[in-house]
């Protein structure tokens, strides 16, 4: 089990996402269309707003005039502010607040990615990835059998390991809007 993840530029929040399943769990939900380092810094800013980051906590607050306060956790405050109270409803109900159990509780690779996808808000893409970050740096085997063959943020292990993964994806998402724009720009053949 690692002491921090390198997912961020704070060494507190990079404990805190290591060491609290909730926290890891709550980065993922809010990492969309913001960059890693703000996703994963969200739970710690919770934790400093609401002095406490439990899913009790976070499913009986208004969050959405937590996740507004300047600096905003989220570029969609509203929207994610409803995504982290769902998902601590979803823990709160399904694990009693123990959001380990999401993988804890699974048989096998079939049950760990049932338990992910229940989760608000979480689709194949992140699903994916945390199943990477739980196989690769919490030694979860059950998820081992989820993780794809391209990098993840179960590859970040350093600050370097985060700006090449970051780095790569830029890339990626550049190849693919390159084809997108490829195919847009061809002719279409008629039928034969």
């Amino acid at each position: 089990m690692p002491d921090r993840l390198h997912f961020t530029d704070s060494d507190e929040s990079n404990e805190l996402i290591a060491t609290d399943p909730l926290a890891l769990l709550v980065g993922f939900a809010l990492d969309q269309q913001i960059t890693v380092q703000k996703a994963f810094s969200g739970p710690l800013a919770l934790r400093e707003r609401l002095g406490r980051f439990d899913a009790e906590t976070l499913a009986s607050a208004d969050l959405e005039p937590v996740f507004r306060a300047r600096p905003a956790i989220h570029r969609f405050p509203g929207s994610m502010a409803r995504r982290v109270h769902d998902l601590a409803v979803h823990i709160l109900r399904r694990y009693d607040g123990d959001a380990a159990r999401v993988w804890t509780d699974a048989a096998d690779a079939q049950s760990l990615r049932a338990n992910l996808m229940g989760l608000p808000g979480f689709g194949e893409m992140k699903v994916a990835s945390l199943a990477a970050v739980l196989a690769k740096r919490f030694g979860v085997q059950v998820a081992a059998e989820l993780v794809p063959s391209h990098p993840t943020l179960g590859d970040v292990d350093s600050a370097q390991a985060l700006a090449d993964y970051q780095a790569g994806k830029r890339a990626h998402k550049a190849k693919l809007a390159l084809a997108a724009q490829a195919r847009r720009a061809a002719p279409e053949k008629a039928p034969v």
